[in-house]
């Protein structure tokens, strides 16, 4: 196993925009998949070895982006499903999963192996004939990046909890405190420049945070970790591509433009450039393990 003026006018440039906008997105997407999305690999791994997870284990990813999370579950033996509101990441995802069963010979097993859904379709993923409830929900993509990314998981987790047996862990996941971040300093770019950044800017995860949330989706909180996540870039240019695919720069782009903050990003990783020109960022992750009521 291997390892996102008049009606006419606006008609015409509809039509034109489309494929720009499309081709931005398939792009940024695949920014994602190639550069960014490997940087939490030791947060999978280290959630995967505490739950045990193994042949048989149901995994529902939610947010599951591309697809590496569910892939390192699947190369364990694991049954798994992928949710995730991004259809470019989701192709890529359906990409990678074919392409690991093609090498495995297991083409003909796909639809017990994998199933990818839009956030929209997270019904289908629910247990039915020959498929018994989730073991484990996932949902990676850490808050704290920007104030008020919570608030999302909540109708996620809403949606996911009834899929699963009774206490069955869910894994919810943060930045670690500021001072253990040395990315921390590029994501405040982001609320620096932002329409709204009193609102939006960044805001240092607090303790707490992954229990509040658990709480407010009726979970139990059974345990919790830290993961060193450096993020480590081959040059200046690979690294910012990769932290503009996380999303969290999007409202200081539209605010502003993209070369604008292509170039505060760049600044901000002076600190963390070595002599070689590769780019080095040390953090810390945070991780909490509940159980489903």
């Amino acid at each position: 196993m291997t390892r996102t003026l008049g009606r006419h006018h606006q008609q015409l440039s509809n039509t034109a925009t489309a494929p720009a906008v499309s081709a931005e997105a398939g792009a940024r997407a695949r920014d994602w998949a190639e550069i960014q999305e490997r940087m939490l690999v030791p947060l999978y791994e280290a959630v995967y070895e505490r739950l045990e997870v193994r042949s048989g284990t149901r995994v529902l990813g939610l947010g599951c982006g591309s697809g590496l999370a569910l892939l390192l579950a699947a190369a364990r033996g694991a049954r798994v499903t992928g949710v995730d509101s991004d259809t470019e990441r989701l192709a890529l995802a359906r990409e990678r999963l074919r392409a690991d069963l093609e090498r495995d010979g297991r083409t003909d097993r796909a639809a017990d192996t994998g199933t990818l859904l839009p956030v929209d379709r997270m019904a289908d993923a629910a247990p039915g004939p020959g498929r018994s409830p989730y073991d484990l929900i996932t949902a990676f993509q850490p808050i704290g990046s920007v104030a008020g990314d919570a608030k999302g998981l909540g109708p996620a987790l809403d949606e996911a909890i009834p899929l699963a047996r009774r206490g069955t862990p869910v894994v919810l996941a943060a930045w670690g405190p500021p001072e253990r971040c040395a990315t921390d300093g590029v994501l405040r770019v982001a609320g620096r420049l932002g329409d709204r950044p009193r609102r939006g800017a960044r805001r240092p995860g607090h303790r707490d945070d992954l229990e509040e949330v658990a709480a407010r989706a009726g979970l139990k909180p059974d345990g919790s970790g830290r993961v060193a996540c450096p993020f480590g870039y081959a040059d200046q240019e690979s690294a910012v591509r990769g932290l503009l695919s996380t999303g969290v720069f999007d409202g200081a782009i539209r605010t502003t433009n993209r070369r604008l903050v292509e170039k505060e990003i760049g600044e901000a990783l002076h600190p963390h450039l070595r002599r070689d020109g590769t780019v080095w960022m040390p953090n810390v992750f945070r991780y909490l393990i509940a159980r489903t009521p």
